[in-house]
């Protein structure tokens, strides 16, 4: 095997500085990951040599007590080996042992995420419904491998529309990664279940949040969620706002509401009542719907996305189709994070009324 062939082996055909900059997102990673449990801060009359001392032991023990006991005793038998008598090869190669574990385990880890992944994707749409008088785009992004955000239209049998209607959801679990997928995955279910029983939408989102409520580990794991039910025949659609980021609502007049009325996130309090609101859209209206993984999405210099750069996009490309606007905005995200690190699963739906 020539040394090219190696290389492209190893690095997996990425340049140098495509391994930089993922070596810096894993160091962010890890070292968010350690200095959680670090308490940095100084004690008055501790001198500056103690202190560092002090914070450089906290950081000891973070990594080491990640490790399994008898993970634990090897590395420190490899450092003694190595610092204390000078055994290279020995120590070097309890090293390796305790690295070659370690690896096994993340690598059992990592396709149990893959299949996590994989059936989170069977949870969610594909490609946005047929549904009369609309066109709908949506797109996610997962922060890590598996995510807590969830977004669906999909129809729904209603007594106050005849014809059928279609309810439209997006929901942002509190947390991300596993523990956020997982309740995902709970509430989607529940939403299927429930919207399948003949109610009023405040009435449904009152019972997804007793649902809710048994799920939320006292409220620690709430859910934001904006549900909304469109009738194509009055083309009116009565929504509940869950705590959710208010969706842009953008006439075709230019004129821009928010879609604010609702009640709290569900899975904080049982037995609360929510209201809904309605509004009829008209043809050119568009209805933004997103989580705040897009407007808190931050650059190098910590700065926000925020509404109004999102504002922006939408009066700037009203001509576009959904989909052309949904790329648009996704790529002017892209542009705006750079190389930042994504802190949280970016959501986006863009509906526009025929």
């Amino acid at each position: 095997m020539g040394i090219k062939k190696f290389w492209r082996r190893v690095s997996d055909g990425r340049e140098l500085n495509q391994l930089w900059k993922q070596f810096q997102a894993d160091a962010r990673s890890s070292y968010r990951l350690y200095a959680y449990e670090v308490d940095s801060t100084r004690t008055p009359g501790v001198g500056k040599v103690k202190h560092f001392w002090k914070v450089v032991g906290q950081f000891f023990w973070a990594i080491i007590e990640k490790l399994t006991p008898a993970r634990r005793v090897l590395l420190l038998i490899a450092m003694v080996l190595l610092f204390w008598f000078g055994s290279a090869f020995w120590g070097g190669l309890l090293m390796l042992v305790v690295v070659v574990l370690e690896v096994g385990d993340r690598v059992v880890m990592k396709r149990d995420l893959q299949i996590a992944k994989e059936i989170q994707a069977w949870l969610l749409p594909a490609n946005p419904p047929q549904v009369p008088g609309l066109e709908i785009a949506f797109a996610t992004r997962a922060a890590n491998t598996v995510a807590g955000d969830y977004y669906d239209v999909f129809p729904r049998a209603s007594s106050s529309s005849p014809g059928g209607a279609f309810l439209i959801a997006i929901a942002d679990v509190a947390g991300k990664s596993v523990p956020a997928a997982m309740l995902m995955a709970t509430f989607q279910a529940s939403l299927k279940t429930l919207a399948s029983t003949a109610s009023s939408l405040a009435d449904l989102v009152g019972r997804m949040n007793t649902y809710a409520c048994s799920n939320s580990q006292n409220g620690r794991r709430f859910t934001t969620t904006f549900l909304a039910e469109y009738d194509p025949a009055s083309r009116s659609l009565i929504y509940v706002n869950a705590g959710h980021n208010a969706p842009i609502l953008r006439c075709q007049t230019g004129a821009i509401d928010r879609l604010q009325v609702g009640g709290i996130p569900l899975g904080i309090q049982e037995n609360v009542s929510y209201e809904s609101g309605a509004v009829t859209l008209q043809s050119g209206d568009w209805l933004v719907i997103f989580t705040d993984g897009v407007i808190e999405a931050e650059n190098d210099r910590t700065e926000e996305y925020g509404e109004e750069r999102l504002l922006t996009m939408l009066h700037a490309n009203v001509a576009l189709t959904p989909t052309m606007l949904l790329n648009t905005i996704m790529l002017d995200l892209d542009r705006f994070v750079g190389n930042a690190p994504q802190h949280d699963d970016v959501t986006l739906m863009l509906l526009r009324a025929n």
